[in-house]
């Protein structure tokens, strides 16, 4: 069987050379551009290099990044006078918690306090509400990434069995949801599911979101299957010998003779990520946009 490696780096690098045609279209209409604002609390190296890159990527687009930082010791209500400030600033149109938060602090809690027009992670209890009830709103930008290498895979989701190894509400939840709404036929798995290996061997489509190295082997994946690894995980110099010492979920070497399309680690849906955090951004702005009935100098405003 011949199977095509799903190349996420491509399909973001086409999604973010869109959204920088957009970014220009609203600043030349509005003129101004969206902005996105990183809020970190700690100093934490894995979240800094995230923040760092979603930084990055915005000005390589055209957004405004506003980087805000905390100390590992900020109170609740230090953070969440951050966050009402970011709400309350017209020039920042996306705001992004860095999660984990360090302890005590609560994650979720301080989530739920972002303006859900601003929430581009698309985890406030609105959106997540808005996207059970298949309605217009801001998207997880994982799952919303998914969806788009499916898309572009030409993956036929209507009528398909789709396994979900994972039930966080960060990924795994949103992500069945989304599949839902295009018609699969939906199974979520996770720690305490019986003969794991047996539920994912019946997939059309087997999404791995669950941390755990290669966990997903040969015995897990149906011939023909599409198999997308969303997990990342650094070994030990001991267990990585000669690689890079990072790998997926999926055992890749193992599966991608089984499966039809598969994507890699790195290189896969951790691209894409990002892509859709900066198209969220742009699609926040355009709302806000519109329900502050802003027009370009010179039009009448919609208002």
């Amino acid at each position: 069987m011949s199977t095509t490696v799903i190349d996420g780096r491509a399909n973001a690098a086409r999604v973010r050379a869109g959204v920088a045609r957009e970014v220009q279209d609203f600043q030349d209409r509005y003129g101004r551009a969206p902005g996105l604002a990183t809020v970190l609390v700690g100093e934490d190296p894995g979240s800094a290099v995230y923040v760092a890159g979603k930084q990055r990527a915005s000005l390589e687009v055209g957004i405004v990044p506003f980087d805000r930082r905390l100390p590992a010791d900020a109170s609740f209500d230090q953070v969440a006078g951050e966050l009402e400030s970011l709400n309350a600033d017209a020039a920042v149109n996306g705001i992004l918690l860095q999660l984990p938060v360090p302890e005590p602090l609560d994650g979720d809690v301080l989530t739920a306090m972002i303006d859900p027009d601003k929430d581009v992670d698309g985890l406030t209890p609105v959106n997540t509400g808005l996207l059970a009830l298949g309605r217009p709103g801001l998207r997880p930008c994982t799952p919303a990434g998914v969806m788009e290498l499916l898309a572009d895979t030409g993956v036929v989701l209507e009528g398909a069995e789709a396994v979900i190894v994972g039930r966080s509400n960060l990924f795994g939840k949103p992500m069945a949801q989304l599949l839902l709404g295009a018609n699969a036929t939906v199974t979520i798995c996770h720690s305490r599911t019986r003969d794991l290996d047996d539920v994912c061997a019946r997939a059309d489509v087997l999404i791995a979101a669950v941390g755990q190295p290669r966990l997903i082997g040969a015995g897990f994946v149906k011939p023909g299957a599409v198999v997308i690894d969303v997990g990342i995980n650094r070994l030990t110099p001991e267990q990585a010998g000669n690689s890079s010492g990072l790998v997926g979920d999926v055992d890749f070497a193992a599966v991608a003779p089984i499966a039809s399309a598969i994507t890699p680690v790195p290189g896969g849906v951790g691209p894409m990520t990002i892509a859709f955090l900066l198209r969220n951004t742009l699609q926040a702005a355009r709302l806000q946009a519109g329900r502050e009935g802003a027009a370009a100098p010179g039009e009448q405003s919609a208002a």
